[in-house]
């Protein structure tokens, strides 16, 4: 056997071990509370509207936003979309690893590292939705999940509609067709793959930012909500009828809205 596919081989295994790991610390932190100090619910009912009134009227507020708090929530969201994101993520990930010439091995990690990235970006982007509606009491303390059944609705009914959308149904393609993505925007050498993977990761987040944003509704730190919709990711993304998945999941959205603004 050539040395070169002897290399190569190893560098993909190399990627999946790697891979693997970095989700599984992601789950780890995740269930031991990712370091915000609020205990984990597990719950398919959103959290917010389920607190109990009066529990919530007994608690202190919600504390002053200090950087420190800033900067934790930023990365229990980041850490988040990582446990999230990057197991429907792995297939480009090591097709990518594959298709990159055994001499640019730090080219994997590049392309990694660029799809993380951007869902850094969108992390810092719900951490500031965070803090406002926290700001506005619209966030339950307890819960971490909005309180305000108009909003939690809203949020459904925008969920849903984006997920039967031709535009969801654009940045699903681009997710699920690993090797056109890479043949259409491949660009050798670290540089490139890091192009790639950043690009790679805008159209996951254009798949799948209002799916995120049910965190909200389900509580930020429900992990019922947070394994239901990392499946329901990894289904649109992998399976062979994964349309069929978004459009069942906007429909069952948009219901559950209607639900809560009649109960």
């Amino acid at each position: 056997m050539p040395i070169w596919s002897v290399v190569l081989a190893r560098h993909r295994l190399i990627s999946l071990v790697a891979l693997a790991v970095l989700i599984l610390l992601a789950w780890g932190w995740l269930l031991s509370g990712a370091g915000m100090g609020m205990a984990l619910t597990a719950s398919l009912f959103p959290a917010g509207l389920a607190e109990d009134p009066m529990a919530a009227m007994m608690m202190p507020g919600d504390m002053p936003w200090a950087m420190a708090r800033f900067v934790m929530t930023f990365a229990m969201w980041w850490v988040m979309m990582v446990a999230m994101m990057l197991p429907s993520a792995a297939p480009m990930v090591l097709l990518y690893a594959r298709a990159a010439p055994a001499s640019t091995r730090p080219a994997t990690e590049s392309f990694t590292l660029g799809y993380l990235l951007v869902w850094g970006f969108f992390s810092l982007i719900a951490t500031l939705a965070q803090w406002r509606l926290a700001a506005m009491a619209m966030l339950s303390p307890m819960a971490m999940a909005t309180s305000s059944r108009p909003l939690a609705a809203a949020l459904l009914i925008a969920a849903g509609t984006y997920q039967i959308s031709p535009w969801k149904d654009a940045c699903l393609r681009q997710c699920r067709n690993p090797a056109q993505f890479l043949s259409r925007h491949y660009r050798p050498g670290w540089t490139g793959a890091l192009r790639m993977g950043a690009l790679h990761g805008a159209w996951c987040v254009g798949c799948c930012w209002m799916l995120m944003a049910l965190l909200f509704v389900g509580g930020i730190m429900n992990l019922a909500w947070i394994a239901l919709l990392t499946l329901l990711v990894g289904l649109e993304k992998l399976l062979p009828w994964g349309r069929v998945v978004s459009v069942a999941t906007g429909i069952g959205c948009i219901l559950s809205a209607w639900a809560i603004l009649m109960g």
